[in-house]
């Protein structure tokens, strides 16, 4: 069995993280989870410690793997002090706010002989599954074009905040979702064009990016915004023949939000009506037009992978080089907001 801890008590720990890993009961057990305060309005889980001393976790030689789970501003503080005192880490995204401070981090872990990663579980959307599938199969022809969207219609959000910061930043909070898509698939691009926007005006939240990654003669978009009362379609894959379009997201978060848990056979589960449609052209000059049926997501992967880690010395799901490379990405583009002097 691994051992594990949580650092932090809040939404990120208790509906991304629990539901996955305590559904491994064979492989993970979830000893000690820290909040600085003791009052929660999640449910506390059976057999779970409960804490508001740090020590409970550091202290506890049968601990192995902490998983910081907190505002983001405090990704590498903890990530180094849960690494200090000998226990690997996983982090949630964006795992730091710099690539020196992520780079330092990787560092400090082979030093101590411990596993540090970030924690991409949007590796194992269903959607993105889906259009790995397409584009194996080759019906497609070349690739041309992929577009990725994550939009909301939420102008409350960036109405609220008055000021530029980066804890609020669309680009860092979102970002780190589908770039770590892009980089895990298709790797490092040979180019990059970055448009990191601030819709409000001036010294107002980035609430807008649109950045697009080449790869030769492929051109890879990732573009998100809170002020899409229509969302634009999750993925488009353009190929020489043929085109797959997926309108809706993966719908593990949806049924999160409606305590839906893994444990139903139908969570996170496309309908018909989600189905993703493939258009293409085949060899003969044959028009097709289908549907794909959604290939499953499971964010528990990223649990099973880190216990292959640290039992069983199997390589990490979630390379060095990828986190660098995307926190690099972040770094760049958010300097792109004129006459911020950010890090």
């Amino acid at each position: 069995m691994l051992t594990i801890a949580y650092i932090g008590n809040g939404k990120s720990a208790n509906r991304y993280h629990l539901p996955f890993s305590t559904k491994l009961v064979d492989k993970i057990n979830v000893k000690t989870i820290y909040s600085p305060v003791e009052e929660n309005t999640w449910k506390k889980i059976e057999g779970v410690h409960y804490t508001t001393d740090v020590n409970d976790i550091y202290g506890d030689p049968e601990i192995q793997l902490v998983v910081v789970s907190t505002p983001s501003s405090l990704h590498y503080k903890l990530g180094k002090e849960v690494l200090e005192h000998g226990k690997n880490a996983l982090i949630e995204k964006p795992f730091a706010e710099t690539s020196a401070e992520a780079k330092e981090l990787f560092d400090l872990a082979k030093e101590k002989g411990l596993l540090v990663q970030c924690y991409q579980n949007r590796r194992f959307d269903s959607d993105f599954l889906t259009v790995q599938k397409v584009i194996e199969s080759g019906v497609l022809g070349d690739l041309i074009e992929v577009e990725m969207h994550y939009d909301y219609f939420r102008p409350e959000i960036p109405e609220s905040v008055k000021e530029f910061s980066l804890n609020t930043s669309y680009l860092y909070g979102h970002a780190c979702h589908t770039l770590d898509q892009v980089i895990s698939y298709f790797g490092e691009p040979d180019d990059i064009h970055y448009e990191v926007r601030q819709l409000l005006g001036d010294d107002r939240m980035n609430d807008y990016f649109d950045l697009d990654l080449f790869y030769g003669r492929i051109k890879v978009s990732v573009k998100s915004s809170y002020f899409r009362l229509k969302e634009r379609p999750s993925f488009i894959v353009y190929g020489k023949k043929g085109v797959f379009v997926k309108e809706t997201k993966d719908r593990q978060e949806e049924h999160l939000k409606l305590f839906h848990m893994p444990e139903n056979k139908d969570f996170g589960i496309d309908l018909p009506e989600h189905y993703g449609t493939l258009t293409y052209m085949d060899d003969e000059g044959v028009y097709h037009e289908e549907k794909v049926v959604s290939e499953v997501g499971d964010y528990s992967r990223v649990y099973e992978g880190l216990y292959e880690s640290i039992i069983n010395g199997k390589e990490k799901i979630v390379k060095d080089e990828e986190t660098l490379l995307q926190i690099e990405m972040l770094e760049t583009g958010i300097k792109q907001i004129e006459g911020k002097v950010l890090i």
